[in-house]
């Protein structure tokens, strides 16, 4: 692993290219358009390159090459240890890359760059590498038949895969998808975020490398309402992965509709609850893991705990705590191996997330960290960590997703009051509960509606947990573990009698 230092990244930084262009059929190909569009570095407000914006007609060329693919078995036929052993090396070739995918990341997205390389960037590879070992790992079934019939359960591949991908994590979103839908043998296409393509189309590089066929793995860069719907509407695409907004993921499920009812998988937003109970003791503890949940990525994260449920007996002495760890939060260059804290993706989300801060003024929540813009010199669009005292689960902030560092801090007297207020929202990602009891903890977790509850930390849990949400957060499937497989494959049952 690289040892960050300002000379190290100095030196990658000089040589960082910027790959722009489509890839479509194993080859880097401008829109046929020929129109580009601007990538803005968030951390100084300055475009810094062009990428290629693709259209219906790019997405209908992609979709006939990685179908043609699919039906000639380049990939979907290949022996599932072949197809393991190139998965591997794909795995290999994005460690061996990281420090250049992750500048890739920060300089498109304003992520800190020690995060961007130590988790994204390592979890991506991580994520294609699990997923690569279970390929030739996962059996099919038997039936329990009679002796004069044989029934087998086959898994087979759903054929060409579209991934919708959100701009929060480019390189690990996309191996979310990645992952899964290539051990299974399908063939992908990828429309990343507009404002985070370039990670993306160096890992669509990168795979051709290790020997994934041409035509299988591609990057339709665009806008989302373009080549996202596109992709959702078109009758050979057989499968749509979304992650993102919950207004886009409903969308999908129209275009489903309008079209071949292809399956749809969506992991959508959230409006995660952090629950402190009475009894805890280690608050320096809590304090760490409570802001992480909330600033991580600069709270641009959909499983972001932005609701702090805390008892009312341990407000002060918490959030005491908690102002305390911020004080080790730097925010600026997210260059600066040093920093924790980067930019807002763009201006336009800044102002978002500054409208929020002035709505939750408005309904009478109490300041007690932040809520100010800030390095307005530098160009960029950086956002202090926030946090909101007095706050009722009824108030805007409460409610809504505002994917930045804005924390709300709402109290509770009992553990019924406790649970009514983390499930008193229409989504169900992700939540933390803090305890000392495991009754406690094991009665609360089964009761509190969301697809993950982290005990005593906020974690979304390692490649082996599924990833998704209840209610409003999620449909259709999970991102992550076995169960990941599945959805990106059809079930088919091959029924013998013997004669």
């Amino acid at each position: 692993m690289v040892e960050l230092n300002h000379q190290v990244i100095k030196e990658a930084l000089a040589s960082l290219e910027f790959h722009t262009k489509a890839i479509i059929n194993g080859k880097a190909v401008d829109a046929l358009s020929g129109k580009t569009f601007p990538a803005e570095n968030p951390a100084t407000g300055q475009v810094f390159t062009h990428i290629a914006l693709c259209g219906e007609e790019d997405v209908e060329l992609a979709v006939q090459n990685a179908r043609e693919v699919f039906e000639r078995g380049d990939w979907s036929r290949l022996a599932p240890a072949d197809r393991r052993r190139i998965m591997v090396k794909f795995a290999d070739l994005i460690d061996e890359h990281a420090l250049e995918l992750a500048l890739l990341e920060v300089v498109e997205a304003g992520k800190p760059v020690s995060e961007t390389l130590y988790t994204d960037i390592h979890e991506t590879a991580e994520c294609i590498r699990w997923h690569a070992e279970a390929t030739d790992k996962i059996y099919d079934q038997v039936c329990p038949t009679s002796r004069d019939n044989l029934g087998m359960i086959i898994r087979e591949p759903i054929g060409v895969v579209a991934a919708v991908l959100p701009w929060n994590f480019p390189a690990q979103m996309a191996a979310w998808k990645l992952g899964p839908a290539l051990s299974m043998g399908n063939s992908i296409i990828i429309k990343p975020a507009e404002i985070t393509t370039l990670s993306t189309i160096r890992l669509a590089e990168l795979a051709l490398e290790a020997g994934i066929p041409a035509g299988v793995f591609n990057v339709i860069p665009g806008e989302g309402s373009v080549v996202g719907q596109a992709l959702g509407l078109h009758m050979e695409v057989d499968c749509c992965a979304f992650t993102g907004s919950t207004s886009v993921g409903r969308k999908f499920l129209e275009y489903a509709a309008k079209s071949n009812l292809k399956r749809i998988i969506l992991e959508l937003g959230g409006k995660s609850p952090q629950i402190v109970m009475p009894d805890v003791v280690d608050l320096k503890t809590t304090a760490q893991h409570v802001a992480a949940a909330a600033f991580w990525n600069m709270g641009e994260n959909c499983s972001s705990g932005s609701r702090l449920i805390v008892h009312e007996s341990l407000k002060e002495p918490l959030l005491k705590a908690l102002l305390t760890e911020m004080e080790g939060w730097q925010l600026g260059d997210p260059l600066d191996p040093e920093v924790k804290l980067g930019s807002m993706i763009g201006q336009k989300h800044m102002n978002n997330v500054l409208s929020y801060i002035e709505k939750g003024l408005e309904e009478g929540a109490e300041l007690r960290l932040g809520g100010k813009q800030v390095l307005k010199e530098t160009g960029g669009y950086f956002v202090e960590p926030t946090i909101f005292d007095n706050v009722t689960n009824d108030m805007t902030i409460a409610q809504e997703e505002i994917f930045g560092p804005v924390l709300s801090v709402i109290t509770f007297k009992t553990e019924e009051e406790a649970i009514q207020i983390a499930n008193d929202t229409n989504y169900g990602l992700a939540s933390s509960l803090h305890t000392e009891n495991i009754h406690v903890a094991n009665r609360m977790a089964r009761l509190i509606k969301a697809g993950t509850v982290s005990i005593n930390c906020f974690s979304e849990g390692d490649s082996t947990a599924p990833f998704g949400g209840f209610k409003q957060s999620g449909f259709g499937g999970r991102d992550k573990s076995l169960a990941a497989h599945d959805q990106y494959a059809e079930l088919k049952t091959v029924w013998y009698e013997n004669r």
